[in-house]
């Protein structure tokens, strides 16, 4: 029995380590969409120790993470989070791209 609650307690864990990732992909993407850090700064706090990886919800190799899905994505996580400021900010960068776009 001991051993099943070891069990629980890493799924536990491993869960909650889930849900940190996640916030940091969130917060590193709303960063680099919002032009308030690079990349390459992102990788800098990375190599002084400030984070342990750096997580994105998107590939930053392939797009700049200005697409209307991730911004989606971001508004509908910075809304559960009662984050309106940042729901806001991503949502003129969206319409700024689609005029820009439509131009």
């Amino acid at each position: 029995m001991p051993s099943n609650i070891t069990g629980v307690k890493r799924s536990k864990m491993e869960f909650l380590e889930d849900l940190d990732m996640y916030d940091k992909a969130m917060t590193n993407a709303y960063f680099i969409i919002t032009k308030r850090k690079t990349l390459d700064e992102l990788l800098d706090d990375l190599e002084q120790g400030g984070t342990q990886e750096v997580a994105l919800p998107f590939d930053p190799h392939i797009e700049d993470g200005r697409s209307a899905d991730v911004i989606d994505m971001l508004v509908e996580y910075f809304e559960s989070n009662e984050d309106y400021e940042k729901c806001a900010e991503l949502t003129n960068l969206k319409k700024n791209a689609s005029k820009h776009k439509s131009s």
